[in-house]
């Protein structure tokens, strides 16, 4: 299984779970996709984009359970980034954990496994 993560705030996360799906944050939806990192990816996601942001969860999705809809694309430093050009249909979510900030003013990560 390919695991990719989405980190989002939670109250947008909230806004999914009663919908029965994720649609997006502001980004996404100017973007045009939701933008996910690799497990490899993510922790410099977080620092570059979420620095200093509190109230942020960490969802892990099966990406090989959301199809065609799912591209790598070239995007930071010409690394491939998972793009998901749908709604995100939460039966892909395998786990959604707090992203809190430690002490330091880093976001503090959960373990990464399934």
């Amino acid at each position: 299984m390919s695991i990719i993560y989405k980190i989002c705030p939670a109250f947008l996360w909230r806004e999914a779970e009663n919908a029965g799906s994720f649609q997006g944050a502001p980004i996404d939806i100017q973007d045009g996709y939701l933008h996910f990192s690799t497990a490899e990816q993510v922790f410099e996601t977080a620092a570059r984009h979420f620095a200093g942001q509190d109230d942020l969860l960490l969802i892990a999705i099966d990406a090989d359970s959301l199809g065609d809809a799912l591209r790598y694309e070239s995007s930071r430093g010409g690394d491939l980034f998972p793009h998901l050009y749908a709604p995100l249909n939460l039966s892909a979510v395998l786990w959604v954990k707090p992203l809190p900030l430690g002490t330091d003013g880093q976001h503090a990560f959960p373990d990464l496994a399934p």
